[in-house]
């Protein structure tokens, strides 16, 4: 290290420093996470990469540090991730001890930024192998930046219909007001620099797997050596009379956020769904739609996933700034003047002022291009994948909403989770294995939903759950949630309760099973065998 480049400053006495203590220390000025684990010391940076969050009031195991707000896990001694979700690296600073006193070495500009891109191969034009990855989401993102991660020089396309590089979904109904420069995950200089290309507006139509080509919409062909599937899903669509009218809108893309948007300030808004998009997107407009009413076929919002105790709580959120809840109830028809829609009739005969209507009633697997092919899918057209990543036809692997794949730490079940982190998780497992590595999926699924500036955190997966435990208060907006199934915990959420979920994530990534008494107990040594 360049002594003109790098500071080196003493940070603290050893005898300061508990083992698996995490600690902020400055170092010229800047925050560092300084780690002491098996009295040995490490130093990274203090902010996880994905969203900021103070990495001190993380979870240590092992070498491992897991984020408190949305789980993504670095290594102390290397910053490389170790789990997702995030793209960046931590900095990483050397430490040393002298005569009981710790200095960390730091380059200027290490200290000057909170993240580090991990080394990536640069393409080599002789080398004419061609990655095609399918999709333009997190998944084929993650595939592509770990593939040149992992010394790969030949050609890698991404292909999306889109007409976007690859954005960060999850913001779309969490702040439909964001530009999209800003929620690019890459730059379009980053692509070029690393010899990405990306193709937009570029729809898939089939594939021939014997052949080893894809065919797109336009005519065009491309042949490869290796391909991933990463279409992702669509939002399913209403069928009831009126579904057609205008001012009825999805929620997929940039261009649909910024219009509902538009249509819903200062307007009546109806939402149809109130499970994650719907709940977010009433959240979000809750200050700015003149009225707000959700209409869902279960008792509670988030039901199936989050349960009656967890949907309640978010109800009375919502409900506390004049969102209005039609549960247990159904659209019937839309109506509407000169084609724009004006009222949704519920099945009660209910019905709903509306200038405008968001549906978010699920979503299905964009698979159908798939359907002349032998590749297996689910019955609901979710591609089925084995632990590599790999579907049954050869140099065929698929990743992230559009799959269906086995869940090691759950019993082996097969389940499709259309999760922000899932989807990374995916791509990376694809990456190494389209490189032949033999690296099996080993992921505890976390994932996060906002509301008002709150938000609730999940991890496991709590799919037949009988049971469940609750510490804190649901009312007071402080707990946590445990899900029970055969007298395990298989499943947790929290509100206002860091870094419980994550803690809880670490412990199943052990391979541990919690059982409902420790979940009951006020003994948590439990806690520390992650």
């Amino acid at each position: 290290m360049d002594a003109a480049d790098s500071i080196t400053e003493q940070v603290c006495q050893e005898s300061d420093v508990q083992d698996g203590e995490l600690r902020e220390v400055e170092v010229a000025g800047h925050t560092v996470l300084l780690v002491r684990n098996k009295m040995e010391f490490s130093a990274v940076g203090s902010k996880c990469t994905h969203a900021g969050a103070s990495l001190s009031k993380g979870v240590l195991a092992g070498n491992r540090l897991r984020c408190p707000w949305h789980g993504a896990c670095f290594n102390i001694r290397t910053g490389d991730i170790e789990e997702y979700p995030t793209l960046d690296c931590l900095p990483c600073f050397k430490v040393r001890v002298e005569d009981g006193k710790v200095f960390i070495t730091a380059k200027k500009k290490d200290l000057e930024s909170d993240r580090r891109l991990k080394a990536m191969s640069e393409r080599c034009r002789s080398n004419e192998t061609t990655m095609l990855l399918l999709g333009g989401g997190a998944a084929a993102l993650v595939c592509a930046e770990t593939l040149r991660q992992e010394g790969f020089t030949g050609r890698i396309i991404m292909v999306t219909k889109e007409k976007h590089i690859p954005y960060d979904r999850t913001q779309l109904s969490k702040a439909m007001d964001k530009t999209l420069e800003s929620i690019y995950l890459r730059q379009q200089d980053f692509f070029e620099a690393h010899g990405l290309e990306v193709w937009t507006e570029k729809e898939v139509v089939s594939v021939d797997t014997q052949g080893q080509k894809a065919h797109f919409q336009d005519g065009a062909f491309q042949r490869y050596d290796q391909l991933l599937i990463a279409t992702g899903s669509s939002p399913r669509q209403l069928q009831c009379p009126g579904s057609d009218l205008q001012n009825v809108c999805s929620l997929q893309t940039p261009e649909d956020a910024n219009r509902i948007l538009h249509l819903a300030t200062g307007k009546r808004v109806v939402i149809l769904g109130a499970s994650f998009i719907g709940m977010e997107v009433a959240a979000f407009l809750s200050d700015k739609a003149s009225t707000i009413c959700v209409v869902d076929r279960g008792e509670f919002p988030f039901q199936a996933v989050l349960g009656p105790q967890v949907g309640g709580v978010a109800m009375k959120m919502l409900q506390n700034k004049r969102v209005k809840f039609y549960m247990k109830a159904e659209i019937s028809e839309l109506r509407g003047e000169n084609r724009k829609v004006t009222e949704a009739v519920l099945a009660s005969g209910d019905k709903l002022p509306a200038d405008v209507v968001v549906v978010g009633i699920g979503v299905t697997s964009n698979s159908g291009f798939l359907k002349d092919t032998s590749i297996a899918m689910d019955r609901g057209g979710a591609v089925l994948v084995d632990l590599f990543m790999q579907t049954n036809i050869p140099r065929v692997f698929a990743a992230g909403d559009v799959t269906s794949f086995p869940l090691t730490l759950f019993g082996g079940t097969t389940a499709t989770i259309r999760h922000w982190q899932i989807a990374q998780a995916h791509g990376h497992i694809a990456a190494l294995n389209m490189l032949k590595q033999q690296k099996a999926l080993d992921t505890v699924p976390f994932f996060w939903t906002s509301l008002l500036g709150k938000s609730i955190r999940y991890a496991g997966y709590g799919n037949g759950y009988t049971d469940t435990v609750v510490k804190g208060n649901l009312e007071q907006l402080k707990f946590l949630v445990f899900y029970i199934k055969d007298d395990n915990v298989i499943a947790v959420a929290s509100l206002n309760f860091d870094p419980m979920v994550s803690l809880v994530a670490e412990v199943m990534h052990s391979g541990r099973q919690i059982s409902k008494a420790e979940a009951q107990s006020s003994d948590i040594t439990w806690m520390k065998q992650a």
